[in-house]
């Protein structure tokens, strides 16, 4: 047979097959067992079917997810980059930019279990024992402020935990109430003659400004707040600004006199304080020669580490990327500042 019968035969035979009546009949496998499909399902509901038994607490968990999980997501799962941060935003979901973390937003924390068993980690998804996802799950936990390092999550104390925003949620009602209202033709009339930018995406921090007043201003205001910190009076203004921008480290520090050490030390009486000097806090080596080395926490010190943490302290187990604005470095410094010991 010639090449073209041979090409004419093969696109006559792909032609049959494609056809309709072909449809299902390829006679490829067989039905699955009822038994197979139940070893697939991993579905784990809200109430808690479907929950493996096992546990693990959050001293183990930080040891796994430091090696399964903290490449992506960070030591202390602040998050890396443009990965997902997974503990903090507590009390920001009334923001323009709400931080929505498993502590702050997530209101069924078997969605949590669920999507790490199913699909953590990166790569390598199914690669969990269902113990080392009840110790990452219970890390995670404990990075949000929401159990203690000591307690054992398991199938049984699942829930024992209480989520921040487990009311937040309400039924999806659109469907019966709205989906009308959307229906028919669009108006089309009575437009706008032009667009017009109304607002500016400070939040997101990419509107490039254009306005050379504006930017005097902001350096006449950041210049302002440097004079400010040099003397020792505490600026109350910059020191509000400062909390605001403290709850990117909450997941991790504690202020004040109720404070306790957690995945990071306590920072009470931090400024212009002896590095390493928290009792009861284990700090990496790095850090721990730093201070043999007689470093203070300055003003100066503190800004140029929160600027680049990684890059000012080699090997720092703080894996926070920084603060790139200047006048953020100065406003927790400053919060910083009005907790002395």
């Amino acid at each position: 047979m010639s090449k073209f019968l041979k090409s004419a035969a093969v696109a006559v035979a792909i032609t049959l097959i494609a056809a309709p009546a072909f449809a299902g009949k390829f006679g490829l496998g067989r039905a699955a067992l009822p038994a197979e499909i139940a070893a697939w399902d991993g579905d784990i509901s809200p109430d808690g079917t479907g929950l493996p038994v096992g546990s693990g607490d959050a001293l183990i968990g930080e040891e796994i997810f430091a090696d399964q999980c903290a490449a992506c997501h960070g030591d202390f799962a602040e998050g890396i980059g443009n990965w997902p941060k997974l503990a903090g935003g507590a009390d920001t979901l009334n923001y323009d930019d709400p931080l929505k973390t498993v502590g702050s937003y997530w209101p069924h924390l078997t969605t949590a279990f669920d999507y790490i068993k199913r699909s953590m980690p990166y790569g390598n998804a199914g690669s969990l024992s269902d113990d080392e996802v009840y110790a990452i799950v219970a890390y995670i936990l404990y990075s949000n402020d929401l159990v203690e390092d000591d307690f054992v999550l398991s199938n049984e104390t699942f829930f024992d935990v209480e989520m921040p925003n487990a009311g937040g949620f309400i039924i999806d009602d659109r469907a019966e109430t709205e989906y009308a209202l959307w229906t028919g033709e669009p108006c089309m009339v009575n437009c706008k003659d032009e667009v017009v930018v109304t607002m500016r995406a400070l939040v997101l921090d990419v509107t490039p400004d254009q306005d050379e007043a504006a930017e005097e201003e902001v350096t006449e205001s950041t210049e302002a707040k440097v004079e400010a910190l040099a003397a020792d009076v505490i600026d109350a203004e910059l020191a509000a600004a400062g909390a605001k921008v403290f709850k990117k480290c909450k997941s991790c520090h504690q202020i004040g006199d109720s404070a306790k050490n957690r995945t990071g030390p306590i920072l009470t009486g931090i400024v212009n304080g002896t590095a390493g000097a928290v009792d009861g806090f284990r700090y990496s080596k790095p850090l721990k020669a730093a201070a043999d080395g007689g470093l203070v926490w300055t003003k100066a010190e503190l800004g140029a580490f929160l600027a680049k943490p990684r890059a000012y302290l080699k090997g720092t187990k703080m894996s926070f990327s920084g603060l790139k604005k200047e006048a953020d470095q100065l406003a927790i410094i400053e919060y910083l500042r009005s907790f002395e010991k």
